[in-house]
């Protein structure tokens, strides 16, 4: 009676200790938005030649510039009249309020300069006003919103107020209008995915365990371990040491509900199966805990290393999300272990009430060959292994085959909204009537006697506009340093494939002038961050693959393991990219994806899809001390198999949660890895791996003992 009392109180104190931990940092949580960056220098490679030019520009002002633009267009020729009433307008924008922000602040206290007459179209249907902001200030987090989401609002509101009237429809867009639309896309994020998240785990939780109690505790228990990790999360990136956006934010959340739910079904798992043996809760538990710790352990080793990976990107956004992932990932591991085996020793039994686990000794062999569902696969896998394998692999190859066909090279800016948006239509607009790159001009940082060159040679390019030396046509050229920048207009969009070529050609004719000549502007740094994210999916894929290797040959002390698992995880990887780019381009009619969505996908589907693998192994390797490799097989999969494809649904269920932003790259992604792990968990972890270690036979634990080893069950597979 009294080590019951002991067990409890030691339980109490945990708990106890958990809630202090979250009372800190669930509010943490909610102020994650205080420290995410989402300007440029966040997302650019740092070595990228864009990055320079940006920096070498920033010295030629005192702010660097972020300019909305105002696109104002008539039913026919622009009038006096109208004329008029934009220039009310311009001169209106400084004193506009930022009501938002607190205090007495207005959008001339984040102009890098006041906005100029509007300039006319050549076509004389449509005026065009740029309002400069400053870059970083502007996008900073104040009173727990956007300087830059306020300006856009306000500019949209004052132009309803005076230019609709006076007949100009009105339209706020330019890389400013853009990047406030993302905010808008990404307001209240956390909550939102948070909500989303959790309500879909609670329910499938319900039909899992059938018990009203058990989900409360499985959910607090990934609540509190978000709460753990926004512990380092918001001071590390408060002080810079890591990066944090709006979309790492984003995951971050997914990955610790998804992560910790998977956890805490493994430990809830195995513990009610020692309940049915274990009069104790307390010994139940203790034996749960030591055979849960090894796979859990192993699982987040595994993807905590792999998101670290990450840190070889040279995209600070990428780069960023790995640690952030990792801590997360870290928060999710000591909550599950800690506070739920602490919850559920103080509940004891009746926290799976009505369905309490009785102690009526029904093992995990008995379940082979049952009508149960997983004992009947696990028929299946011993009756015909070689036969289940060759048709699923085949299958799985057949949907690989489509991978080339997946459009991965990039989409524009105004594609990755999947809803409308008044930038996205500005963007149109501007295109019928201005030259389609105005307001993100091509930047050339030359030296000063090279200038005349380079105008010439912007002169002479094709789908170039009005090169002119300067921050402004017909002002002398600042010099700083012997150096001035030279810009032009692209008659291509800013974001396009189109302007890229330009841009391209751009580079090798300016290197004709001089090494020293750099090009950067809104399109280089597009290109620039295209083509680090192809360089990031030759380098990041293969160490994240060696890293997953070494982890699982510690585990599984073992060669040929590690290496099937590893060959199937890739070949469940590639099926899934065939099978996203038929719906992507035959159903949902994407134009195309981001470089970075098959980075995104590997990452999250390998280094998440093998800790399906692990539990399944884990166990197989321990049934196979006692029982032989491929009664160990039969008896790994049919105990495991609920389980883990519980896991998997819980999981695929949480991304998902990701499609309810509007954002194109999101919403792939959410698809991706929701049909990932579900072809892993019931394809990949249920037929295929167990049916070719049961082909293979005891050779698969090469070079450990058990390879040598041959137990009196172990039979040679039938076909």
């Amino acid at each position: 009676m009294r080590s019951r009392w002991m067990v409890r109180l030691g339980a109490l104190l945990v708990v106890l200790v958990w809630f202090a931990i979250a009372s800190v940092g669930g509010p943490l949580v909610g102020r994650l938005s205080e420290v995410q960056k989402n300007d440029n220098a966040s997302f650019l490679p740092a070595q990228a030649e864009s990055t320079d030019v940006m920096n070498e520009v920033a010295r030629f002002t005192e702010n660097e510039s972020l300019p909305f633009i105002v696109v104002m267009e008539a039913e026919s020729a622009v009038t006096p009249a109208q004329q008029q009433a934009a220039a009310q307008f311009a001169s209106r924008v400084p004193d506009l309020p930022l009501a938002g922000l607190g205090g007495a602040q207005t959008l001339g206290d984040y102009l890098t300069e006041a906005p100029q007459a509007a300039i006319p179209s050549a076509d004389g249907k449509a005026l065009l006003l740029v309002v400069p902001v400053d870059a970083a200030r502007s996008t900073e987090t104040v009173e727990e919103t956007s300087p830059l989401f306020e300006a856009a609002d306000e500019l949209r509101t004052a132009a309803g107020e005076v230019l609709e009237p006076a007949g100009l429809a009105t339209y706020v867009t330019g890389p400013a209008g853009v990047t406030a639309d993302f905010v808008t896309a990404f307001g209240g994020i956390d909550g939102i995915l948070l909500a989303v998240a959790l309500g879909v785990v609670f329910l499938i939780l319900l039909v899992v365990y059938r018990s009203p109690i058990l989900p409360f505790a499985v959910l607090v228990t990934a609540i509190f371990g978000l709460g753990a990790a926004a512990l380092a999360v918001f001071p590390l990136a408060r002080e810079g040491v890591i990066g944090l956006s709006g979309q790492s934010q984003g995951i971050l959340s997914i990955l610790v509900v998804g992560a910790a739910t998977d956890y805490a079904l493994l430990l809830v798992s195995r513990y009610k199966e020692e309940l049915h043996d274990q009069e104790s809760t307390w010994q139940a538990m203790k034996r749960a805990w030591r055979g849960s710790v090894e796979p859990i352990v192993a699982s987040a080793a595994t993807v905590i290393l792999g998101l670290l990976c990450l840190l070889l990107s040279d995209l600070g956004s990428t780069s960023g999300l790995g640690p952030v992932g990792a801590i997360g990932i870290a928060g999710a591991l000591v909550s599950s272990l800690t506070f739920l085996p602490a919850v559920l020793l103080l509940f004891g039994r009746g926290i799976f009430w009505p369905s309490v686990p009785r102690l009526d000794h029904v093992h995990a062999e008995d379940k082979i060959g049952t009508r149960g569902l997983w004992g009947r696969v696990a028929s299946l896998v011993g009756g015909h292994p070689r036969r289940t394998w060759v048709l699923t692999l085949a299958a799985l190859l057949a949907a690989a085959a489509f991978v080339p066909t997946l459009k991965a090279d990039g989409v524009t800016q105004s594609e990755i909204f999947l809803n409308e948006v008044e930038s996205v239509t500005g963007q149109e607009v501007l295109a019928r009537h201005f030259p389609a790159g105005s307001g993100s001009p091509v930047q050339v940082i030359a030296p000063e006697s090279k200038a005349q060159q380079v105008v010439d040679v912007l002169s002479g390019e094709e789908g170039v506009n009005n090169p002119y030396a300067g921050l402004a046509p017909g002002a002398p050229p600042k010099v700083v340093d012997g150096k001035v920048v030279v810009q032009a207009t692209l008659t291509a969009p800013a974001d396009s494939p189109e302007a890229d070529d330009v841009v391209r050609r751009l580079r090798a004719d300016l290197d004709t002038v001089g090494e020293d000549v750099l090009v950067g502007g809104m399109t280089a740094m597009n290109l620039d961050v295209r083509d680090a994210s192809n360089r990031d999916l030759r380098v990041i894929i293969p160490a994240i693959l060696v890293v997953i290797f070494l982890v699982l040959a510690v585990l599984l002390r073992s060669l040929v393991a590690p290496a099937l698992l590893v060959a199937a995880n890739v070949v469940s990887f590639a099926a899934t990219m065939g099978v996203a780019a038929l719906v992507f381009n035959e159903i949902f009619d994407f134009p195309g994806s981001d470089p970075s969505t098959p980075l995104y996908g590997f990452v999250f589907l390998v280094a998440l899809g093998i800790d399906y693998s692990i539990f399944l192994m884990t166990r197989v390797r321990e049934e196979t001390l006692a029982r032989g490799t491929r009664r160990g097989v039969l008896v790994g999969l049919a105990v495991t198999g609920g389980v883990i494809t519980s896991a998997g649904v819980v999981l695929a269920s949480t991304f998902s949660a990701l499609a309810v932003l509007p954002i194109l790259f999101l919403v792939q992604i959410a698809f991706i890895v929701a049909f990932g792990v579900l072809l892993d968990t019931l394809v990949v972890r249920s037929l295929l791996v167990p049916a070719l270690v049961y082909d293979i036979g005891p050779r698969v634990w090469w070079p450990s003992r058990l390879s040598r080893e041959t137990a009196t069950t172990d039979h040679p597979p039938r076909g």
